[in-house]
């Protein structure tokens, strides 16, 4: 059990790729940490889409050693482990204190190969674009982590009204990405545009980009969030469910 210098060949997972958050000459993210212990792998990645996460690989036996044993000890409590849906369940069921996080089911959605046809009518915003988008976010989409002029977020695009009203009606980010892998966040529509296949469209033309760029495409999202799924899904991403926890009490016997 170790502490890595950096990610090798059997790290090429999205969600470890994406923790990493790659410079372009392989060289890990600010604060990241990369830790090692048999087939298991963990990435520790500060600040990354609101949280300190510990996204994690491997066989359950190995990954839990490393955990348990190492990683939540090096970083404490404010981390949390993020990974497949039955890894991080063996996680909880194996850790004193680790629990698993509030909140619904989610998907780790990615693809490698961009859409078949990206829309025309959707563009990256200017700078005047995105404080518009700010606006979208204010009023339809507030605790989204994701939102222009946040740390992590890169770039965004939009899709205005084509009725000659001039208003944005949809928009998503690149956020958090780096070499690898690159990240979709931050898609809301308008609520009276909604069901014009808006968000779909700047979903593909962000998906487009980003695994042109990064050579990978991912996002996560609520699993009974359908017609975001649907929408993601028709841009090429597929989905697996995924976990996270939470050490509520760490060291202890249960949660406080």
């Amino acid at each position: 059990m170790a502490e890595a210098d950096g990610l090798d060949d059997r790290d090429a997972v999205g969600h470890l790729l994406w923790a990493a958050r790659l410079r372009p000459d392989g060289r890990l993210g600010p604060g990241v940490r990369v830790f090692r212990h048999g087939s298991a792998t963990a990435v520790v990645s500060p600040a990354l889409s609101g949280r300190d996460r510990i996204a994690v690989d491997g066989k359950e036996e190995d990954a839990l050693v490393l955990v348990r044993d190492e990683v939540l000890a090096a970083t404490g409590p404010g981390y949390r482990p993020f990974g497949d849906a039955e890894l991080i369940a063996a996680l909880v069921r194996g850790t004193p204190g680790l629990t698993a996080a509030d909140g619904p089911e989610f998907l780790w959605m990615e693809t490698t190969v961009p859409p078949p046809a990206v829309p025309e009518g959707v563009a990256w915003l200017d700078g005047r674009g995105e404080k518009e988008a700010a606006t979208v976010f204010d009023h339809c989409f507030p605790d989204s982590y994701a939102q222009p002029g946040r740390p992590g977020t890169r770039r965004w695009a939009g899709a205005y009204d084509s009725d000659g009203g001039g208003t944005l009606l949809a928009v998503a980010g690149d956020a958090w990405s780096g070499a690898g892998c690159g990240f979709m966040a931050g898609v809301v529509t308008r609520p009276e545009a909604r069901g014009r296949g808006l968000g779909a469209a700047v979903s593909r033309f962000v998906v487009d980009a980003l695994v042109r760029e990064y050579g990978r495409a991912a996002l996560m999202v609520d699993a009974d969030n359908t017609a975001a799924v649907a929408a993601y899904r028709r841009a090429g991403m597929s989905g697996r469910e995924f976990g996270a926890a939470v050490a509520r009490a760490w060291g202890s016997a249960g949660p406080s």
